[in-house]
This record gives C-alpha cells, sequence and structure tokens, in this order.
C-alpha cells in the first residue's frame, strides 16, 4: 500500500475515534497482506503531523495514543460554536486533584493532613465519575485505607503523555491558576475524532460546577478498574 493511502487511513481514522488511537489499534485496519509494520504507521503518523504545521489542527499524542485536536490559540474561538455553560471546578476539588497526581498513591486521610480540612466524598466521587483517578489499594496500616492514583484518562484529558509533563509546583504559584492550567482547551473535549467541544465540558451532575466552601464541595470531575489505565507514580 502506497504510503499517501497509509497517511489518509490514519488521518481518517483518527478524526473519526472518540478516543486516542496507539499504533497497534491502527495497525488492526490494515490487512496482514498489506504488509503495514508499526514503523511505517509510526512513519505515517509523523508525515501527518508535519502535514498539520500550519493548521488549525494538531496531531497530538496523549498517554492513550493519538489524536487530532484543534490547536489551543483557536479552542477560544471555536468553543463559541458551544452554548453550554461552561463548568467550573471548586478549589477544593483541584487541590484535592493536584495532591492525588504529585503525591501519589495517597490516602484520603493524608489529603486532607495537608489541606488541614476534611475531603467532602463528592469530590472523590466526582474524580472517580471522571475517570481521573482510581484506587491502587490499601495502606497497610489500620483501617487499611484507600490509596488514590490518577489514571490514563486524567493524563489523556489534561493532553498529557505521562506524569513528567505536569508542571512542576515551582511553577504552580497559586492554586487559583489550577483551573486554567489544567484545564488544556487542547484536551479531549476540546476535538476528538470528528466533532469538536468546549475545552471545559459540563458534568452531568448539576450541582457539580457551582463554587465551594471548605466544608462543602460540589464540582464536576473520576476510576479505571484496569491496571493497564493506571498512571504511574512521578518520579
Amino acid at each position: 500500500m502506497e504510503k499517501t493511502r497509509i497517511k489518509a487511513t490514519v488521518e481518517a481514522a483518527l478524526l473519526a475515534a472518540a478516543q486516542p488511537l496507539s499504533v497497534a489499534q491502527l495497525s488492526q485496519l490494515f490487512d496482514e497482506q498489506d504488509g503495514i509494520s508499526q514503523s511505517r504507521l509510526g512513519s505515517a503518523i509523523a508525515q501527518l503531523a508535519e502535514d498539520c504545521a500550519d493548521r488549525g489542527v494538531e496531531v497530538k499524542e496523549v498517554a492513550s495514543g493519538f489524536r487530532m485536536q484543534i490547536r489551543a490559540e483557536y479552542a477560544t474561538q471555536i468553543s463559541l460554536l458551544w452554548t453550554e455553560r461552561q463548568s467550573r471546578y471548586s478549589r477544593a476539588l483541584l487541590e484535592t486533584l493536584a495532591l492525588i497526581a504529585y503525591r501519589q498513591p495517597i490516602t484520603r486521610g493524608e489529603i486532607e493532613a495537608v489541606r488541614g480540612v476534611s475531603v467532602a466524598q463528592s469530590i472523590i466521587k466526582t474524580l472517580e465519575e471522571r475517570e481521573w483517578i482510581r484506587v491502587l489499594g490499601q495502606r497497610d496500616v489500620p483501617g487499611r485505607p484507600s490509596l488514590y492514583g490518577t489514571t490514563k484518562a486524567f493524563l489523556d484529558y489534561f493532553n498529557l503523555k505521562s506524569l513528567d509533563e505536569l508542571p512542576t509546583l515551582a511553577e504552580i504559584r497559586d492554586l487559583d491558576q489550577l483551573e486554567p492550567e489544567f484545564v488544556f482547551p487542547g484536551g479531549p473535549d476540546s476535538v476528538s475524532g470528528s466533532s469538536a467541544a468546549p475545552a471545559a465540558p459540563s458534568h452531568p451532575d448539576p450541582d457539580a460546577a457551582t463554587a465551594d466552601t471548605e466544608g462543602s464541595d460540589p464540582s464536576p470531575t473520576s476510576a479505571e478498574s484496569s491496571q493497564e489505565d493506571s498512571c504511574q507514580t512521578k518520579k
């Protein structure tokens, strides 16, 4: 099969897919007799990314594979196509998510010790429903509290290939900056497959987007049951 057709097939697949596709998944699009190796697919993906260099979309590699998405600089304009009110995550939720991302594996009690206030169950539930965190195991102490860590879905949503791409703590000067830093307009909710969506998608829980107080944390957000989808602890 000629290189141009391989590249066109990859482009069509990335536009049609609702989630990132790995090279292994893309290879399933071709028959064995085509003789399309993973190296040839990788070359086609690289060429497609180069072709998109001066376009409004880009080929982005994230934790789960590759996807085509709107470039970040156009996300604000494109978001005008959607009339839904964008969700805003509470400070408490962002603090909880940041602690899990940077200090995983971590228990709910350890999160509360750092924050100095209790973590509302609604926050953990929202993060699990969002599939941004999952239970990695239990701490071997009395009560055996659950250990939480982030998932591949977390990395995919925030446009990251690995936890090493998270901003350093020195770069996060204030928790108020976490939302713009975490809700990347290039995330899968900006554009995935053949359709686009706002950078911060609405959550099915109508109470999830409201501002929080220290004792009550209504907000939106996720648990991977597969060990393959868990993120490795940031070194």
